[in-house]
């Protein structure tokens, strides 16, 4: 069997990678190392939580991931749906889901143009699905109505989808030091080098001491890695798909970067309409949903994260991997292999990463996993969503994220907007950077497909 084996964590690197090993000793040995890895996940079941996760906080976490928002709890005014649960919900909570949700975009002079700037400010990037609709404000007795949105009429990128991803793991990707992921794309093959993506997080972690709101830190989230941490990533989940704004505080500093609703993209809620929902307002008057208050209190400078947030942070980073599926006696040899060879391994890593001693936000210290990506992002070619940030350049809307292949098998569609139901459909889409691996899957014989096939349905 060939194994890339990788150890990364703070302060020593151990870096192996082993060829194809045919000596049954060499190869036992490094099977062992892999289950032992594998065994002290300690998971049994997809959706379990990592070992040594407070149960009880687990389950209320959990229970406030899966809870419905409605009107008065300050949903929308526009949103893609009630619930984090809902969308995150295959198999278990926290997995992946059916929703496609859709982006648009212009390109103007060979610039991408986001729609989130003067004169043409319609939104961003994203069409929420959904809105609040027609609804009486019982405090002002004003009949409101928030219009579905639209995409502008000048837009050149149209209806872009973008599946749900799932959940699994990521606690244990938050861990990681920013370096793990230089190194990573240093060793990697020139023709398939993932780009290291940095960016100051919206939301610094208050636990962790690197983090704030100057420095930067490697963005190794969502469909291309437009989030630096998953308490980032909780926070812009929150308005963006749900319409709920928050505020919050890292030591001493509030956290506005999520406090403002979204509004509908071709009409603003008229007077006495509340923003567009029907959340109670601040006592200073603003329209945030759900706030923590002051961020210095007497003179002390507070850290306070708003509860929502919280939980669901704490869900997403103690949910564990996915356990290993079954495979095969011959698959389980043979796939990883041929997987190697046709060169998915360049960036659907075959390694295992090591979490620090001790990481910051709680997660088990040491701990092997084998999430099967680089989280790097790639040039993907005509597989690109061709949506960005104002002003970047066509080449850089066609970057997305490594997917991890971990729990593949419990996926019901592939690749970024879901077009690919199968596996094999997901390869032979591949361009860009994964052309090579693409062709090179397609010469081979039916049976080596079914090895690499099952491989990766086992992962």
């Amino acid at each position: 069997m060939q194994r890339y084996l990788m150890s990364v964590a703070t302060g020593s690197f151990a870096l192996a990678f082993a060829g194809c090993i045919n000596e049954e000793a060499t190869t036992q040995g490094k099977d062992e190392d892999i289950q032992v890895s594998q065994t002290q996940q300690g998971v049994t079941a997809i959706g379990d939580p990592l070992p040594g996760t407070d149960p009880d906080k687990f389950a209320e976490a959990k229970a406030n991931f899966a809870a419905e928002e409605d009107i008065t709890d300050g949903l929308g005014p526009v949103f893609n749906e009630k619930a984090c649960g809902n969308c995150h919900g295959i198999p278990v909570i926290g997995g992946s889901g059916n929703q496609i949700e859709r982006r648009y975009g212009s390109i103007q002079n060979g610039v991408f143009f986001a729609y989130d700037q003067a004169p043409e400010n319609e939104g961003g990037t994203l069409r929420q699905l959904f809105s609040n609709g027609t609804y009486v404000n019982p405090a002002t007795g004003v009949s409101c109505t928030i219009p579905v949105e639209k995409e502008p009429a000048t837009a050149t990128v149209h209806n872009v989808g973008r599946r749900t991803l799932p959940l699994f793991g990521l606690g244990l990707v938050d861990a990681l030091p920013d370096i793990t992921f230089d190194i990573i794309a240093a060793l990697e093959p020139a023709a398939q080098r993932g780009i290291v993506l940095r960016a100051v997080p919206q939301f610094p972690d208050p636990r962790d001491p690197n983090q704030s709101f100057t420095a930067k830190r490697v963005a190794r989230f969502g469909i291309k890695n437009q989030q630096t941490n998953l308490q980032s990533f909780s926070g812009d989940a929150y308005i963006n798909e749900m319409g709920i704004s928050t505020q919050s505080c890292v030591r001493g500093v509030s956290v506005t970067a999520f406090a403002t609703d979204n509004q509908s993209n071709n009409a603003a809620p008229k007077a006495g309409c509340n923003g567009g929902d029907l959340a109670p307002q601040q006592p200073d008057g603003s329209l945030t949903d759900d706030a923590v208050g002051p961020c210095v209190v007497n003179g002390q400078a507070i850290t306070a994260v708003q509860d929502d947030l919280d939980n669901f942070r704490f869900f997403m980073e103690h949910e564990a991997p996915p356990p290993a599926g079954p495979i095969d006696p011959v698959s389980a040899v043979v796939g990883p292999v041929v997987f190697a060879s046709v060169g998915c391994g360049n960036c659907h890593l075959q390694s295992a990463f090591v979490t620090p001693a001790h990481p910051f936000n709680g997660v088990p210290g040491n701990m092997s996993f084998f999430p099967f990506s680089d989280f790097l992002v790639h040039d993907m070619g005509s597989l690109g969503d061709g949506i960005g940030n104002t002003g970047d350049t066509v080449a850089q809307t066609r970057l997305m994220r490594t997917a991890p292949l971990w729990g593949a098998r419990f996926n019901t569609q592939f690749l970024h907007d879901g077009r690919a139901k199968t596996v094999r459909d997901a390869i032979l889409a591949h361009d860009g950077q994964g052309r090579a691996a693409r062709n090179a899957f397609a010469s081979l014989d039916s049976l080596s497909q079914f090895f690499l096939l099952q491989y990766v349905n086992s992962l």
